[in-house]
């Protein structure tokens, strides 16, 4: 395999799309709507100051991703970069793909001017994910997160 990692450009929106998609249903069980998530996509790859993707290639084929959004925090006096909608296609799973995506965020926002570290939220049960997570040197701050979201 020869990887590459890039920034997202507009022609992934929708191949980003199809795997948040299939991210919800894994992970949660439910679909997205697609008049949704691909606007949704769309945007951040428009408007830096709401997030970033970044795109692991094998070849010209994308076989996973990668979404920063940003935290202000006044305790730090900083950014947060909060990771989000990690995807890697199930053909390329446990091949150190998203080590590599997260090796690469990491590095950027350590170079970063004003950002204070890194952060992202998992599922309770995903155990193979938090060993994942724990093994790149992140810890468990023993937060839980708690939401209230306004539907269409």
């Amino acid at each position: 395999m020869n990887l590459e990692i890039r920034d997202a450009s507009a022609t992934d929106a929708e191949t980003i799309a199809r795997f948040n998609s299939l991210l919800a249903e894994e992970t949660e069980g439910r679909p997205l709507a697609p008049g949704v998530i691909g606007p949704g996509v769309t945007e951040i790859l428009t408007d830096s100051a709401k997030g970033r993707y970044w795109v692991a290639l094998d070849g010209r084929q994308i076989v996973g991703q990668i979404m920063v959004t940003y935290e202000w925090s006044d305790w730090r006096n900083g950014m947060l970069w909060w990771i989000q909608s990690v995807y890697i296609h199930g053909d390329y799973r446990r091949r150190g793909i998203f080590s590599a995506l997260y090796r690469h965020v990491e590095s950027l926002a350590s170079a970063a001017a004003g950002v204070r570290g890194l952060r992202l939220y998992v599922e309770n049960d995903n155990k193979r994910a938090q060993e994942t997570y724990l093994a790149l040197g992140m810890s468990d701050p023993r937060y839980r997160v708690m939401e209230s979201i306004f539907e269409e």
